[in-house]
């Protein structure tokens, strides 16, 4: 199963385990030409977490990092359901303010 899933309406649903060992490359990079056209259309996209079972800093980062390849082709890239693990770490991190929430 793929990391993730992309609907026609711009919701990714994110399953399994955002880290170190799952993630090879930045989100945006991850998309087919396709997908990135859509996004670039909707100029929106919210990134369901619900299904994730699993994250480390490297998974914070990668969310991160979606949030800025997003705004650099254009797309609002908004986080929803986000799980309370990922939340305490950006805290700690002090990253928190760089998550838009849903």
């Amino acid at each position: 199963m793929s990391l993730f899933q992309l609907n026609s309406n711009g919701k990714v649903s994110i399953h399994g385990h955002l880290d170190r060992d799952t993630l090879a490359k930045n989100w945006w990079n991850m998309l087919s030409s396709d997908e990135k056209s859509a996004l670039q259309q909707l100029k929106r996209c919210v990134l369901d977490l619900s299904s994730v079972e699993r994250i480390d800093s490297a998974g914070l980062a990668w969310l991160i990092n979606a949030v800025r390849d997003g705004k650099k082709q254009g797309v609002q890239v908004i986080l929803n359901d986000v799980p309370e693990k990922l939340m305490k770490l950006a805290k700690i991190s002090d990253v928190d303010t760089l998550l838009p929430l849903e």
